[in-house]
């Protein structure tokens, strides 16, 4: 289970360092027409790196400060919903281990071994579950920088619109629905 989750944390940390650095000198910074701030391609790389090294530092970068609470809640409540279930796991796995062996001294002696095994069944789905949702966060928090660096530099003008029209037919005189994209100078 270990391994598995530090491949995946390996892969996008060298993952995201591998495109960082080999886009840093072929991508020139491009100057957009409409907007008057520069638009740098690299930007959604580096807050994708930055949450990778650190959850919440790329939302920092971002300029997007409330969602780091967000990241770290997600992460942090499965985080310790991981480290209490697998406490639990091997606490009822310790007094089945216990039982085989013939001794009937532990914290769970008013249980049978049938139960103990359900237990222990119970809190290993629960650990493997909340290792997921960790995992999960972790990359949903990438994401979510990586986005949200994409789209800081979208043009959101308001010269740009998208409105409905309503024009009547020349000939049957009937209301004719269309969409027009307007952009006004």
């Amino acid at each position: 289970m270990y391994q598995s989750i530090f491949i995946v944390i390996a892969f996008l940390f060298f993952g995201n360092t591998a495109v960082f650095a080999q886009s840093k000198t072929t991508n020139p910074i491009v100057k957009d027409s409409l907007k008057p701030i520069d638009i740098d391609p690299l930007t959604p790389a580096k807050a994708a790196f930055f949450s990778a090294i650190l959850p919440g530092l790329g939302q920092a970068y971002n300029k997007k400060y409330w969602k780091i609470p967000l990241v770290y809640g997600a992460i942090g409540t499965s985080l310790y919903f991981y480290i209490s279930s697998n406490t639990k796991y091997q606490d009822y796995r310790d007094a089945y281990k216990r039982r085989l062996e013939g001794y009937s001294d532990d914290q769970f002696n008013y249980l049978d071994t049938n139960r103990l095994i359900t237990a222990q069944k119970f809190y290993q789905r629960n650990r493997d579950l909340s290792a997921l949702f960790v995992v999960g966060f972790y990359a949903l928090n990438i994401i979510d920088a990586n986005v949200d660096a994409a789209l800081i530099q979208f043009n959101v003008n308001e010269k740009l619109s998208v409105r409905p029209n309503l024009y009547p037919d020349v000939v049957t005189f009937k209301t004719n629905v269309g969409l027009t994209l307007n952009y006004n100078f």
